[in-house]
């Protein structure tokens, strides 16, 4: 079983027509794991809808909590691409043994169809999830990343390890 927590970012937003913006509506998930063809046994529990960059530490208070109460040892996380670092630093520091615990994102709406990368990213945040590897990591653009050692290249859009980075 595998417990996905949804707290929003962009991989959930929907686009207004009318006004131009994003906004949160529902999440995807289910759908995407419908669509995906899943055979895996989750539990999806939505414990926010909110932008990275708005993300509170109260928020990331709730997360942790959820984490460690968690009965399932494999924990996927949607959230924003902004401060996924942050959270994953947090979680880290959080001290939860004996669980990996996986976030990803999108960097454009799955709701923008095929050229959302979230489809990817989901897929990909499954497959490290049950590498049986504890621990917390981030899972964007086909690669697992160390918490500590995974950046957001603001200039390029992907994430990359801090070594081989370059300067932004």
């Amino acid at each position: 079983m595998i417990q996905i927590f949804v707290t929003g970012g962009t991989f959930d937003k929907e686009y207004n027509y009318i006004n131009g913006q994003l906004y949160f509506k529902d999440t995807h998930l289910q759908d995407m794991l419908v669509r995906g063809r899943c055979t895996v046994d989750v539990d999806v529990k939505t414990l926010m809808m909110v932008d990275s960059l708005e993300m509170t530490q109260e928020d990331r208070d709730i997360i942790i909590h959820n984490c460690r109460r968690c009965k399932h040892e494999n924990i996927l996380i949607t959230h924003g691409t902004d401060t996924m670092v942050q959270t994953a630093e947090a979680l880290h520091k959080a001290n939860i043994e004996g669980k990996t615990i996986v976030l990803f994102g999108a960097m454009i709406p799955y709701a923008f169809g095929t050229s959302s990368d979230g489809f990817f990213n989901l897929g990909a945040a499954f497959a490290f999830a049950q590498m049986n590897l504890h621990g917390v990591f981030i899972a964007m653009n086909g690669k697992c990343y160390s918490w500590d050692n995974v950046r957001k290249n603001r200039k390029t859009g992907f994430f990359e390890e801090l070594e081989t980075s370059t300067d932004l």
